[in-house]
């Protein structure tokens, strides 16, 4: 028999893509797996496969596909998705996923495209497997690479799709960041103050905020100084933190492509500066393979990011990837070295507060076995809270409990 293999298909639901996991085993009789844990069955055919699967239901779905190498074409006999007694042809499309033995690999990657969008319809640049190293780059959040050429449209553009084989719906995605290094001599920034941290008594005067302000970056010291300071701010400097901006996985089925600007369940634009070196990054995962994204690094940000831009540069990026199988974490989560830390995202401080609360709650008990009572006497002696992000369209709230006053994990 041979080897299992493993297809990705996306099927054209109306306009809209769905995409599911097909694992195949080539038999003496034919060809047989599962398609998202639905039994399939079928055979080869002089270019292609006729399959067909049953689903918990006992409703049967027909697909039928040409191979041309490791992609397929084809349609889908589904069943119609209000009228149980009719059916509707579907196309769909597939690649199959490289075969995934061999121990962990680290990986030179070099970005020839980037995107604008988070976007479950994009086609990976990469499949690496549970426990590989990424090395790749990033631009800054305007497309301009370290060599000062423009190579995206602005908007925080993204290095990936980077593709994790065996990441299903149901999984969480684990990112180890390895080494952020800073790759050029400047950075970008604004001598503004966004609106949501600025009283109502600045607001007049504020109106001439708002022009570019260009940082050295001296690599060599660890710090970042205004290009034209003067008076008062001539000796500013400040030791830099190099972070990733932006950080997420495809989001899941029904949603649209989400510009890189903005954040959810999925991560994103979270702007929250501890994603730095040394950290772990928790990511739901919700399509095949995850399809991690980053970018739009920093070379320092205070909390709120409250100039808009932080210190927007380019970076070289080293990350390890692993899945948890068959838990998905509710929300973005953060592990350092000496704290957990989980991240609300929501067009209120108020209700991004109740998320980042809420998703601190329920893991302190999953993995630390508190009761809720247990855990709320632990938030009113040991949590504490910081404002990643006050510039974007949601904001952000991260809630924080060292480690050291934990119980160990269960």
């Amino acid at each position: 028999m041979a080897a299992a293999e493993t297809w990705i298909v996306r099927t054209d639901l109306w306009g809209n893509p769905a995409f599911s996991t097909l694992m195949l085993e080539h038999g003496d009789k034919g060809v047989t797996g599962d398609i998202d844990g639905d039994r399939i069955e079928g055979g080869m055919t002089r270019d292609g496969m006729t399959l067909t699967a049953i689903d918990g239901q006992g409703r049967s779905s027909t697909y039928a596909v040409r191979l041309r190498g490791s992609e397929l074409t084809g349609t889908a006999d589904l069943p119609d998705t209000n009228d149980p007694a009719a059916r509707a042809a579907h196309a769909v499309t597939g690649w199959r996923v490289p075969d995934s033995s061999g121990g962990p690999r680290t990986i030179d990657f070099i970005p020839t495209d980037y995107s604008n969008t988070w976007n479950a319809d994009r086609r990976p640049v990469l499949v690496v497997r549970p426990g590989d190293t990424i090395h790749t780059t990033t631009i800054d959040s305007g497309g301009v690479d370290e060599h000062g050429k423009t190579r995206a449209l602005f908007g925080n553009p993204q290095t990936g799709p980077f593709f994790i084989a065996g990441a299903q719906q149901g999984d969480t995605l684990v990112v180890h960041i390895r080494r952020l290094k800073l790759n050029r001599d400047w950075a970008d920034s604004l001598d503004t103050v966004v609106g949501r941290a600025l009283g109502s008594s600045l607001v007049s005067e504020a109106t001439n905020l708002g022009k570019p302000v260009k940082w050295l970056l001296d690599r060599k010291a660890g710090c970042a100084r205004p290009v034209e300071a003067e008076g008062a701010l001539a000796g500013y400097s400040v030791p830099v933190k190099p972070m990733l901006g932006g950080l997420a996985v495809a989001p899941g089925f029904g949603m649209p492509a989400i510009s890189t600007g903005d954040t959810g369940r999925f991560g994103g634009n979270m702007d929250f500066n501890e994603v730095v070196e040394g950290s772990t990054v928790y990511l739901p995962v919700q399509q095949p393979g995850a399809l991690l994204y980053f970018g739009d690094a920093h070379a320092l940000q205070g909390d709120g990011e409250t100039t808009q831009y932080a210190l927007e540069t380019s970076m070289d990026v080293t990350i390890t990837v692993d899945v948890i199988k068959g838990h998905a974490v509710p929300m973005p989560r953060v592990e350092s070295p000496t704290q957990i830390m989980v991240l609300g995202q929501a067009g209120s401080l108020d209700e991004a507060l109740k998320l980042a609360s809420t998703g601190m709650i329920q893991w302190l008990q999953e993995d630390y076995g508190l009761t809720l009572s247990q855990t709320a006497q632990v938030l009113g002696t040991a949590m504490h809270y910081s404002v990643p992000n006050l510039a974007g369209r949601s904001v952000g709230v991260a809630a924080r409990i060292d480690k050291g006053l934990l119980p160990a994990k269960r």
